[in-house]
């Protein structure tokens, strides 16, 4: 697996005011914030944790175009604007511990939380909508009453999630979306907007011929060069 160091600090910037998983983030004076992807993957499923350095700005490409496409279609999303290779400005909303998962297979933790409800890499007759509570070491699924004894606009969550689904399906096709995880946080005006990457690395995307174009590579072994050369594959399909 290609091993490396994470990315260097942008121009110009000191260190980091927020770093997460995959991300470094400095807060900018204008209520947005500077975002520098790290190329890291990790799967606490299948206990990796690895840096591939060039899979950084091939999820950049990806969520740049992702981004217009949600745009385009009226979906509130932070991104503005991309200012290197690796990284992007966006409206800074705290991001919650939550995270909006949707299915349109069975697969992941669905066949492997819920054994022997559905056939692995079933289509569902519908888009299945849940809820995750994000922790270390491994995200755990939360009973919708939990979120809305926080005020959390839970009904409106799963609206603008199947709003993305139905972008992200139309606009990908022929490529197959399985599934696909967002945060959303909450605006100046307090309406929800969506503040998480949409990439290869939070999703499950699948090419004509079923074979896998996203992190379960990552998942299944496969060398970081080889990681690399299918996430652009995905980029000669898509526009």
């Amino acid at each position: 697996m290609d091993n490396g160091s994470e990315p260097g600090t942008p121009a110009g910037r000191g260190e980091p005011d927020i770093v997460g998983r995959s991300k470094r983030l400095w807060l900018l004076p204008d209520g947005r914030c500077l975002v520098q992807i790290i190329p890291s993957l990790r799967s606490f499923t299948y206990h990796r944790d690895e840096i591939v350095e060039r899979t950084g700005p091939l999820r950049l490409d990806f969520y740049e175009r992702a981004a217009a496409r949600l745009a385009d279609a009226g979906v509130p999303c932070a991104f503005r604007e991309r200012v290197s290779a690796d990284s992007y400005v966006a409206d800074y909303c705290p991001a919650p511990p939550f995270e909006v998962i949707v299915k349109n297979r069975a697969t992941g933790s669905t066949t492997r939380k819920y054994p022997g409800l559905f056939e692995d890499g079933a289509p569902l007759p519908r888009p299945v909508v849940k809820f995750d509570y994000r922790t270390d070491p491994e995200d755990q699924p939360i009973g919708e009453d939990y979120l809305r004894a926080l005020d959390l606009p839970v009904e409106e969550m799963r609206e603008l999630s199947l709003a993305v689904n139905d972008v992200l399906r139309s606009w990908l096709r022929p490529l197959e979306v399985w599934d696909f995880c967002l945060i959303f946080g909450r605006t100046s005006d307090g309406g929800l907007t969506v503040i998480s990457e949409i990439s290869q690395d939070c999703m499950r995307l699948r090419h004509q011929d079923g074979s896998p174009l996203d992190k379960d590579l990552f998942r299944d072994g496969v060398a970081g060069e080889e990681i690399v050369n299918q996430w652009s594959r995905v980029l000669d399909v898509i526009t």
